[in-house]
């Protein structure tokens, strides 16, 4: 499917629904949409919270050298000494979940369907969807991170590993707003993944993604990290809150929740998402993210992400342009740059706090904004409870808005 110029058509954060033009990479669930030669010491996600912490430090203009691909001895076969280290720890996700067909009121109360059924109703029909996921193992007791939508409605989760052992995995916790979840099996001595910092990545890095493609179990390609920072409305995925890591590395429906690592065998990434019909084009979710994300899910069974109740859509001549032929004089449309908000959901924090359709979003608490992506990152920095300030233009005046965050209601699949 052709990714179409975000600059020239009107772009919303949406709360409710997907855009067709991703797979999420779940082999076979129709209902929902992927060591050794370490150069420096290994990291866990325990540990690795510090280390993002001073990543953040570095000095704005300080250019970042990535480490080198080959080792010290200059082996080529860096990839075989990867897969070799970590690839125990990539495990096999098998997930199935009963669908029952509801039976329409008609068959009940339509005499024209009674005279066919007599006074017996028809019985509700059962099937059973099965999906196949990957995904890897970051503590040796047992706990492991996949994709939210490899797991997502599940009734029964089955982890296999690289060394053929099966256990029954429990669903500590999914966050469908970032697509993570985790999950625990009662296992222990188990291998784990070391992590990189996703923070210092840069285009060109050489990459190692493992999984289960397809249902081909232990799958090894490799690449290039293409692009860093793609937004969620970069893809096409607009209700999720995720800047992904773009790479050319193969990966296909199966690879979900499968790591994307670095020469050194670090994960950095977990893939999730690709984009129909094209080639080399796969997306994966930070570690970083990843892991302050799984921290939550462990710790408390779900993540809250701050939400205000607004769509709105980045202001650029050409879209200033089509809302004033659309709105005529009903919009007073005085700004040049900006997020300029279409729609305030009734009840919402947003709407108490009094933003109104037509307010042009000029800065977020003391930062400047011109596109949704940066409202997006500045709102989920942003505490639940505590008062955002905004300021707006509103007819040609600016005017200040204090918005108090509320936790992002979760859609439930019928």
């Amino acid at each position: 499917m052709k990714i179409t110029n975000h600059h020239s058509a009107p772009k919303k954060i949406e709360i409710r629904g997907l855009p067709h033009r991703l797979w999420m990479l779940s082999y076979g669930v129709a209902v929902v949409f992927l060591g050794s030669c370490s150069l420096l010491p290994a990291k866990t996600f325990d540990t690795q919270q510090s280390d993002t912490q001073a990543q953040k430090t570095t000095e704005p203009n300080q250019i970042i050298v990535p480490p080198p691909i080959f080792s010290s001895s200059a082996d080529p076969n860096f990839v075989v000494k990867v897969v070799q280290q970590v690839g125990p720890a990539v495990v096999r996700i098998d997930s199935s979940r009963t669908i029952t067909s509801r039976v329409p009121d008609e068959f009940n109360n339509d005499p024209f369907f009674r005279r066919f059924f007599g006074e017996g109703t028809p019985q509700p029909r059962q099937r059973v969807e099965r999906g196949s996921g990957s995904g890897f193992i970051i503590n040796s007791s047992g706990q492991i991170v996949t994709n939210a939508h490899v797991v997502d409605g599940a009734d029964r989760v089955t982890v296999i590993l690289k060394d053929g052992r099966t256990f029954d995995g429990k669903v500590l916790g999914e966050d469908r707003v970032t697509d993570v979840a985790t999950i625990k099996i009662n296992a222990n001595n188990l291998p784990t993944l070391s992590v990189g910092n996703s923070d210092a990545l840069q285009p060109g890095e050489a990459v190692i993604a493992i999984g289960n493609p397809l249902g081909l179990n232990n799958t090894v390609t490799s690449g290039i990290i293409s692009a860093t920072g793609r937004s969620s409305s970069d893809i096409g995925a607009s209700d999720k809150r995720v800047d992904y890591i773009q790479t050319d590395a193969a990966i296909n429906p199966g690879n979900s929740g499968g790591p994307l690592l670095n020469a050194r065998g670090q994960v950095i990434a977990m893939n999730t998402a690709i984009i129909r019909g094209a080639q080399g084009l796969g997306f994966a979710i930070p570690i970083n993210t990843v892991q302050r994300i799984a921290q939550e899910l462990i710790a408390k069974g779900k993540v809250d992400h701050p939400y205000l109740g607004v769509q709105m859509v980045t202001l650029t001549p050409e879209n200033k342009e089509r809302i004033k032929n659309v709105a005529g004089d009903r919009l007073n449309l005085t700004a040049d740059e900006g997020v300029l908000l279409v729609e305030i959901v009734p009840r919402s924090p947003a709407s108490v706090a009094g933003l109104r359709v037509g307010d042009v979003i000029k800065s977020i608490n003391s930062q400047p904004v011109t596109k949704i992506e940066e409202v997006q990152k500045l709102v989920e920095k942003s505490k639940i409870g505590t008062k955002l300030p905004i300021e707006v233009e509103r007819n040609g005046q600016i005017v200040q808005v204090g918005v108090q965050p509320a936790p992002l209601p979760v859609r439930r699949e019928g």
